[in-house]
């Protein structure tokens, strides 16, 4: 699916370019009169009040499409592995695993909560420090692991490429589930047409839209092209795809134990906690923001104990459930932003049109 994956990260540099430069172009005022950008508010500003319905409709999704589930449940399997069951804490019985998965959970919501109610600014500062953080360490000891297995590289770019369009895949009539699965996987990753990106973005403080939307293209590239690709690479040269044990996290840490005995699984874990913990900050500010377009402002802090709650409540669910619920909440959440980014393109062409020209006479923004 990662050549998949590929595709849709260059389709999502396009989307992405539309969306968050609509997000930009926009803005509406909340309840407090304060700018507020996404696509429940392109929606209603850029279409007329018409399609207000459209717009309560991406915001009902997008309480639930952006809650942190598969961070809360991806980083506490981590945890269990790595420190719960080599111990024997909270084993035994599958009440026994529960509980413990639920008292994780309750101690990643406390730090959470603690650092959402400060608002969007502490949000951003604590995610501006984790983030690049992330990508150094994580990035940095997939590049070790590639290095040494550096002759197995080339046979897995010809196992991805391949296996896109095998034979074998289109005979047994599978192929359409690799493209579907790379197509969810780039949309987890880089979450391009979404809605999520042009809440983010919307919140920039800029009055070009264009340029913003430049700004945002450059997401795929970092999160599918660079970090997804090094994280399947990784999976194949070490050989544990093979083993059909394991999923998710769990597999990549099996990948990096392989490769880097005794420190790989640490090194991993600091990556996801980084990344993991990043997300559930900045996915607090979509879902109060979708709730505060639906509720009015006075719904903040109730938004934010129904968003901490499912923090518990995910890390004692399955994965399967986790991504399907994902699945269906994010494609939902797909229609009215795409179908509204759609309809208000021309707008975006003509502006970007204007911006270009203004660059080429050296008179554009800089």
């Amino acid at each position: 699916a990662l050549f998949w994956m590929w595709v849709c990260a260059l389709l999502g540099m396009a989307t992405k370019f539309y969306t968050c430069s609509l997000a930009v172009m926009y803005r509406g005022k909340d309840d407090d009169g304060v700018e507020q950008g996404g696509p429940m508010y392109f929606i209603r500003e850029g279409l007329g009040e018409k399609w207000k319905p459209l717009a309560l409709f991406f915001a009902a999704c997008g309480m639930f499409g952006c809650l942190p589930l598969l961070q809360s449940n991806q980083l506490t399997q981590i945890v269990r592995s790595m420190f719960l069951e080599p111990r024997g804490w909270f084993t035994g019985s599958e009440g026994a695993v529960q509980v413990g998965n639920g008292l994780f959970g309750l101690l990643l919501a406390v730090p959470v909560g603690l650092i959402v109610v400060g608002g969007i600014k502490r949000v951003g500062t604590v995610a501006s420090r984790l983030v690049p953080g992330m990508v150094v360490l994580y990035g940095g000891t997939s590049m070790v692991i590639l290095l040494l297995h550096a002759g197995a590289v080339p046979d897995a770019f010809y196992l991805i490429l391949t296996d896109a369009f095998s034979g074998e895949a289109v005979a047994v009539g599978v192929l359409g589930t690799v493209i579907v699965t790379g197509v969810r996987r780039a949309a987890f990753s880089n979450e391009a047409g979404m809605g999520t990106e042009a809440m983010a973005h919307g919140a920039a403080k800029t009055s070009e839209p264009i340029r913003e939307g430049l700004v945002a293209m450059w997401g795929p590239v970092i999160d599918t092209l660079l970090m997804c690709t090094l994280t399947g690479l990784v999976l194949l040269v070490t050989g544990v795809w093979e083993s059909g044990e394991g999923d998710g996290v769990l597999l990549t840490t099996r990948a990096f134990e392989t490769a880097l005995p005794g420190v790989g699984p640490y090194l991993l874990l600091a990556g996801v906690l980084c990344l993991s913990f990043s997300s559930m900050l900045g996915f607090s500010y979509y879902v109060v923001k979708c709730g505060c377009f639906l509720f009015g402002q006075a719904a903040r802090l109730p938004v934010l104990g129904f968003y901490l709650l499912m923090i518990v409540v995910s890390a004692v669910v399955k994965m399967s459930d986790v991504i399907n619920f994902l699945d269906v909440a994010f494609g939902l959440m797909a229609i009215p932003t795409i179908l509204s980014s759609i309809l208000l393109a021309p707008r975006v062409n003509r502006a970007a049109g204007e911006y270009f020209r203004k660059l080429r006479k050296g008179r554009g923004p800089a």
